[in-house]
């Protein structure tokens, strides 16, 4: 099981912003912030997902479950108004299994940033 995991990112605002955003639709928030330049977003409590000023890594992918799919749907819709570039929009993904569900944006650093319910 992973414990967390950490982006960087080129304008720490712009993607605090961009996620906060983002990631309420699937119950996220923003639990914990360090110098106006690492923020730790939570789900129940714990923060697992961190960004933070740097240079960001090419072609990286991370998927956030969702309650259903609903929020799939929320979550793009919010990610794309909050500046993020349609990567698909939601629907039916049965290429992978037959209840995938699932929608992907790209964030202002170009990373693939998914939501998806397994139905």
């Amino acid at each position: 099981m992973i414990d967390h995991v950490g982006l960087e990112v080129r304008d720490y605002r712009r993607s605090k912003d961009f996620y906060a955003a983002a990631l309420a639709r699937l119950g996220f928030e923003l639990a914990m912030e360090f110098e106006g330049r690492v923020g730790g977003f939570a789900r129940d409590g714990k923060p697992w997902f961190w960004i933070r000023q740097g240079e960001p890594a090419a072609g990286v992918h991370v998927a956030f479950t969702a309650t259903d799919g609903d929020a799939v749907d929320a979550f793009y819709a919010a990610a794309v108004g909050a500046g993020g570039e349609d990567n698909g929009p939601p629907g039916l993904r049965e290429h992978y299994h037959p209840t995938y569900y699932a929608a992907f944006v790209h964030d202002p650093d170009g990373n693939n940033v998914e939501a998806v319910h397994h139905g």
